[in-house]
């Protein structure tokens, strides 16, 4: 792809993680299966500890708040006899956070628990947070140059530290100059990017967000954000009318800077 030249004036980059930063799959084929793969074994790990017990506790009012509501849970069904009370308590928990996941629920108790077994896998080792290999030449590069980046992504401020904390790239936090989640709006609102502009302290016009989805790059347009759509393998197919309408790359390497003749 041809060069796509980054505005004079801009001397923000916004970036998203999915897709952009970081393959698609990360999330589908690492992330969520090491939960699944793991949770029995975490729980049993950690069941007395006080912040295990908080979680389970919120599992549990979720648990009762679905049932109050009629959402259908997993069925339980209990041998007495061959389970302990702990095993049988750890495996209901196992069951319910299999069903959320298994429904792509999104509750603040699953996602909580889901937080705290990724910080244990990533600080021993058992997982790595993906990076494609043009992403961290590009950041230095920019920052060369004085500009500034932040990290925008649906995932918490938690996770996408842990994510580029410990990274196949290393511990790369000193490349950002901070982190946005969804507590500053939701990413396919053009409001979200007006709070970020306000919070960085510059004009919308003087970011440069890249992302995988169209939607995304629709409401930072609309913000008057500039906007590149980061084209990758698994990433969402464009419709011709996209393709024409917006700055595309493959890589950051393929983003023309002002100063960087």
């Amino acid at each position: 792809m041809a060069k796509v030249a980054v505005p004079g004036n801009g001397n923000v980059f916004l970036l998203d993680i999915e897709g952009t930063t970081t393959p698609i799959t990360f999330v589908k084929d690492v992330l969520f299966p090491y939960i699944k793969d793991n949770v029995q074994e975490y729980l049993s790990a950690h069941w007395e500890e006080d912040e295990c017990k908080q979680d389970v506790h919120l599992l549990k009012k979720q648990a009762d708040d679905d049932s109050k509501h009629h959402r259908s849970g997993p069925v339980h069904s209990f041998d007495q006899t061959v389970h302990t009370d702990e095993e049988k308590a750890i495996q209901e928990v196992v069951d319910n956070v299999l069903w959320q996941m298994a429904e792509d629920r999104k509750t603040t108790a699953l996602k909580q628990l889901q937080g705290h077994m990724w910080r244990a896998a990533y600080t021993t080792g058992k997982i790595r947070g993906e990076v494609y290999e043009d992403v961290v030449p590009a950041i230095r590069k920019w920052r060369r140059l004085g500009m500034k980046v932040y990290i925008y992504s649906s995932g918490s401020v938690e996770a996408q530290k842990l994510l580029f904390g410990y990274s196949t790239e290393g511990n790369v936090l000193e490349l950002f100059d901070g982190h946005f989640d969804t507590n500053i709006g939701a990413k396919v609102e053009s409001k979200s990017y007006q709070r970020i502009a306000e919070s960085i302290g510059c004009s919308a016009d003087n970011i440069m967000f890249l992302t995988d989805l169209t939607r995304e790059a629709k409401a930072a347009e609309e913000a008057g954000v500039k906007v590149a759509v980061v084209v990758r393998p698994g990433n969402a197919e464009l419709t011709e009318e996209e393709k024409s309408h917006y700055k595309l790359i493959t890589s950051f390497s393929e983003l023309a800077l002002p100063g960087s003749a």
